[in-house]
C-alpha cells in the first residue's frame, strides 16, 4: 500500500475545474462545490489538508477516504435526521441536495483536549472556566473525559480565516440561527456523537471530539450536510493504550490529522503566515493513517477509485444537462 501512496504523490486532487456547464459556487479549505441545476450541488473532496484553519498541503487519497467514510456514516444516521447525499459519482465526489447551510459549525467535545488556540484544553489551561457558554468545573485533566459531552459551536471562517468560538446565547441573540432550530441542532448533534462514540468503541477507538454541519431545506427540515465522523472532522484515539499513555502524562495515540498538525507545530508553524512545505514523508504517513482509520471503521480494505476525476464527473453529470 505504501508503494501505491508514493505513486499518488504527484497525482493528488488539488483543485477541480468542471467547465462552464457546472460552475464552481464555492471553494473551501478542502471541498470544491459546483452547482448542478437549481436543486443539486456536487461536492468534490480534494486531497488538500487543513490545520490551524490553513491549507498546508495535500495527502494522497485523502479526498476519497473522507468522502467514502462520510457516505457510509450518512446511511447509518438516517434514523436520527435526513442528510443531503444523493449519490457518489466518483470516489472523491458526492452529489447532494441543495440546502441552506446554517452559518455555524457544531463541535461536540467529549474530552478536555486540543492543540489549537480555540481548543477547550487551551482555554482551560489559561484558567478560563467559561467555554462557549458552558461552565467548566475545577479539577479537569488533560485528555480525560469531560463530565458530559458538550456542544461547542464556532462561526464558519472563510479560507485563510480562523473559526471563532461562540455560545448558544450569542448565536440566538445575533440572529444567526433561530432558538428552536438551534436546540434541534444540539439534540441531533449529541445523538450523532453518541452513535459515533459507540461505533468507535466497538472498533477499538475513542471519538474524542468531532464537527457537524447542518442545513435546512425549503420546508425548514433540518439535514446533516458536509461530512461526518471522518479523520478531518474528528479526533480519534486508540483505546488499547489510552489509559497507560495518559496516566504517564503522554498524549493518546491518535489516528487523525493531529499527525499533520503536530508536525507543523514541530517546525514552529501555528497557523500564522505562509505554511512551510509538507514533506513527502509526512504526506505518506498521513495517508497511511487515513487508510488505517478507513479500514478500522469500515471493516474492509480501502480500494481507491482510479478513474480520472474530471472525466468521470463530466460523464456522470451529462444526464443533468
Amino acid at each position: 500500500m505504501e508503494h501505491l501512496i508514493e505513486k499518488q504523490l504527484e497525482k493528488d486532487t488539488v483543485y477541480t475545474d468542471l467547465g462552464p456547464l457546472w460552475p464552481l459556487t464555492s471553494r473551501g479549505k478542502v471541498r470544491d462545490i459546483f452547482a448542478v441545476g437549481d436543486d443539486k450541488l456536487l461536492f468534490v473532496v480534494s486531497d488538500r489538508v487543513s490545520v490551524f484553519d490553513r491549507v498546508v498541503g495535500t495527502v494522497p487519497f485523502k479526498g476519497q477516504i473522507l468522502n467514502s467514510i462520510a457516505a457510509w456514516w450518512m446511511e447509518q444516521v438516517e434514523h436520527i435526521l435526513p442528510h443531503h447525499m444523493i449519490s457518489l459519482p466518483h470516489g472523491c465526489a458526492t452529489l447532494a441536495k441543495r440546502l441552506t447551510p446554517l452559518p455555524v459549525e457544531i463541535i461536540v467535545r467529549g474530552y478536555l483536549t486540543g492543540n489549537s488556540s480555540t481548543s477547550i484544553y487551551t482555554a482551560y489551561s489559561r484558567d478560563e472556566r467559561s467555554y462557549c457558554g458552558h461552565l467548566l468545573p475545577e479539577g479537569l485533566q488533560k485528555d480525560r473525559p469531560l463530565p458530559e459531552p458538550l456542544v461547542t459551536p464556532t462561526t464558519k471562517g472563510e479560507v485563510g480565516a480562523h473559526d471563532e468560538l461562540i455560545s448558544r446565547e450569542e448565536i440566538i441573540s445575533r440572529g444567526l440561527v433561530p432558538r428552536k432550530v438551534y436546540d434541534e441542532v444540539c439534540s441531533a448533534a449529541l445523538k450523532l456523537f453518541a452513535l459515533g462514540s459507540q461505533r468507535a468503541a466497538r472498533q477499538g477507538l475513542i471519538l474524542a471530539d468531532t464537527k457537524y454541519e447542518f442545513g435546512l431545506d425549503s420546508l425548514g427540515t433540518l439535514h446533516l450536510i458536509d461530512e461526518i465522523h471522518t479523520p478531518d472532522s474528528s479526533r480519534y484515539w486508540f483505546a488499547d493504550d489510552y489509559e497507560a499513555l495518559v496516566s504517564a502524562g503522554k498524549s493518546p495515540r491518535g489516528l487523525d490529522k493531529d499527525y499533520v498538525r503536530n508536525y507543523m507545530k514541530s517546525v514552529d508553524y501555528h497557523g500564522d503566515g505562509q505554511p512551510p512545505p509538507l514533506p513527502d514523508s509526512v504526506r505518506v504517513e498521513a495517508s497511511r493513517r487515513y487508510m488505517a482509520l478507513y479500514e478500522l471503521l469500515m471493516g474492509s480494505p480501502f480500494s481507491p477509485d482510479e478513474r480520472d476525476v474530471k472525466e468521470t464527473l463530466l460523464t456522470e453529470l451529462s444526464t443533468y444537462q
